[in-house]
């Protein structure tokens, strides 16, 4: 058998081996994506669900429309917010966590990860049962905390300065042990001769930290970051639950946004926009995150 044979035989087993993926992907992102494109440039709302051909071509008019709606640029300022504080935070509280329970002076290592992981798998409806009344301006143990420090009472989700913060701090405990478990692979990866050659260096922790453990984190920081501010450009469920956007709109993000639209007010071509804008949007801040992350490895 002559070698360019056997090479296209690997090449049809490769591709008989992708094929059941690619066209999942494409059934299941492809086509909707592509959907939601044409419907962003209709005017499909309710009437036409019930006889699609009274949906029109409107071309660009829901982004423009998008673009003047006041609701629209407070729903983009609240995303950003998510993304710009909750990330970060969500990132450096999975960090410490991890540093932590990949510390040889810590026992019981896979009940703490069991316990921190919880919250992930924990369903939202219970968890907003629980922080509502950690929540609750009279009666909850937050506002309790705040009394014994001879601090009045907060509205943590009725007061639209506070809300946000509220939400966030939920968000970041719900989603950390995901960050969490990942970061401890990565850290169980770097070689631990890298340590104790620093360290024969005099090198303190501060210094192993940063010149040892971040440069050997780069590559699970990057899928860490991009895929957290993906989660956080799409944070719903938690302002959907807890507030339903509310109070005055402080904590309604553009998925939450999107929803309204389209199956509350069922303006389907509109939502669709939004839609679009938020994918291309998070494309462009996961191209950035990628483009510095190879300037900072050059």
């Amino acid at each position: 058998m002559s070698a360019n044979s056997l090479e296209r035989r690997k090449a049809r087993a490769a591709w008989c081996f992708l094929a059941p993926a690619m066209i999942l992907i494409f059934m299941f992102f492809v086509i909707p994506v592509g959907a939601g494109l044409l419907l962003s440039l209709t005017d499909f709302d309710v009437y036409a669900i019930g006889s699609p051909k009274t949906a029109r071509f409107v071309g660009l008019n829901n982004y423009a429309h998008l673009l003047k709606d006041p609701t629209f640029w407070q729903a983009a300022r609240n995303t950003l917010t998510f993304v710009v504080i909750g990330g970060p935070l969500s990132l450096g509280v999975s960090l410490a966590a991890a540093l932590l329970l990949n510390s040889k002076t810590i026992k019981l290592r896979g009940l703490f990860r069991t316990i921190y992981f919880a919250p992930v798998v924990t369903t939202l409806v219970s968890v907003a049962i629980v922080w509502r009344y950690l929540y609750h301006p009279k009666y909850g143990l937050l506002n309790y905390l705040l009394g014994l420090l001879n601090i009045g009472p907060v509205d943590w989700l009725g007061d639209p300065h506070w809300a946000m913060p509220a939400i966030i701090f939920l968000a970041v405990w719900k989603n950390f042990g995901y960050n969490m478990l990942i970061f401890v692979a990565g850290l169980q990866v770097i070689p631990q001769d890298l340590y104790e050659a620093a360290a024969l260096d005099g090198a303190g922790p501060l210094k192993r930290f940063r010149h040892v453990t971040l440069p050997g984190l780069a590559p699970t920081f990057l899928f860490v970051s991009v895929t957290t501010m993906i989660g956080f450009f799409q944070v719903f469920a938690e302002p959907y639950v807890m507030t339903q956007g509310g109070p005055l709109g402080a904590t309604r993000t553009l998925v939450l946004y999107m929803y309204e639209e389209g199956f509350r007010w069922w303006r389907m071509g509109t939502s669709s926009a939004v839609a679009v804008l938020l994918l291309l949007v998070t494309l462009v801040g996961t191209l950035a995150q990628m483009r510095a992350a190879k300037r900072s490895e050059a």
